[in-house]
């Protein structure tokens, strides 16, 4: 009798290969995200005491990190900035905030802030600022930043003054984009601003104009020798882009309030005395009165008496240009007349 042939087991490895190959990596991808949060946890905590070195202490309360397994989550119950880079101590808090991040994008981060935002500001102002939803975006790349994007909705603020009454400001959306500029010269070190805020109210400025409907403002300028702001905006680093002969270039400023138009352009700088200063050239439409004064009239005639001395600042068909605003030595100037006004005071 023929002995029966043996049957030859089949390998199971390939019926098991892809789910160990799925452990494998998943193993492998959860290493590499806590990897990453170790990475991104020391890079907070090292940014932290830099600030803190630069008189700047930040305080995330309650901190965790999450996000796994394809995004990294930083979250705060709330937000604490404390400064006296100013002489008086500038106190900032915030609800809580969340910045998060793509494993696959590391140069983006995505910032969502609870309001509302209260601050305790030099000569014992107080500012109190709240919104429906803020997001902002942040883009880094090897050589620095590369673009800061903010969107901000029904936005609404109050400055109280001590012995004053409270100034008041709302908006129905307000949008910030700033980018460093890729076509200047490097040494120029040049960023550029983006503003745009529509259904803007503010009632003093109401008050001047005696025009009581809401206003969209579309403002475009560039700071040069930005790199001074590196470590913030304080007196230090003013001093430091004065003295690089930093520039604010007002590229078009766009204001519509009803019938009420402005555009302007121009440029602002520091002095010496550490005072704004530099020139604006405007064109104006629908202002008949400032301040209860008539003054309609005056902006016309103002802008054919002068007309011809100036640039004008826009071509939009309907806008008197106006002699050019002068800042010099502290003091306004409208074209050669001297305005009536306090003088400037020294920013730091």
């Amino acid at each position: 009798m023929t002995a029966p042939i043996p049957v030859r087991r089949r390998s199971r490895f390939w019926l098991y290969a892809p789910f160990v190959l799925i452990v494998l990596v998943a193993a492998g991808w959860s290493g590499f995200w806590f990897y990453v949060q170790g990475q991104v946890s020391q890079t907070l905590d090292n940014a932290l005491a830099r600030e803190a070195q630069a008189g700047r202490n930040w305080t995330c309360a309650d901190r965790s990190l999450g996000g796994y397994p394809f995004r990294i989550e930083v979250r705060c119950s709330s937000l604490t900035l404390t400064s006296a880079r100013w002489g008086d101590a500038v106190n900032v808090q915030t609800g809580p905030s969340v910045a998060i991040g793509q494993i696959y994008t590391p140069g983006l981060a995505i910032l969502q802030v609870t309001g509302p935002l209260q601050a305790n500001l030099p000569e014992s102002r107080k500012l109190n600022l709240g919104w429906k939803q803020f997001e902002a975006s942040v883009a880094l790349t090897l050589s620095g930043f590369e673009r800061l994007s903010m969107v901000m909705a029904e936005p609404n603020a109050v400055l109280s003054l001590p012995g004053s009454a409270d100034e008041t400001w709302r908006a129905s959306e307000v949008e910030v984009h700033l980018r460093r500029n890729p076509t200047r010269p490097a040494t120029d070190n040049v960023m550029d601003i983006a503003i745009s805020a529509k259904g803007s109210v503010l009632p003093r400025l109401d008050e001047l104009l005696g025009n009581t409907q809401p206003g969209d403002l579309d403002l475009q300028a560039s700071v040069t020798q930005s790199v001074a702001f590196r470590r913030g905006f304080n007196p230090d680093s003013l001093e430091t882009w004065r003295a690089a002969g930093g520039q604010f270039e007002l590229t078009k400023l766009t204001s519509v309030k009803g019938a009420v138009r402005a555009e302007a352009s121009g440029r602002l700088m520091l002095d010496s005395a550490h005072r704004a200063a530099g020139e604006i050239n405007a064109a104006v439409a629908g202002i008949d009165r400032i301040g209860g004064m008539q003054v309609g009239g005056l902006m016309s005639g103002l802008g054919g008496l002068f007309g011809n001395r100036q640039s004008q600042a826009s071509s939009t068909p309907g806008l008197t240009p106006i002699p050019p605003l002068v800042l010099r030595d502290g003091r306004f100037y409208l074209g050669p007349l001297r305005l009536p006004m306090q003088p400037l005071q020294p920013l730091y």
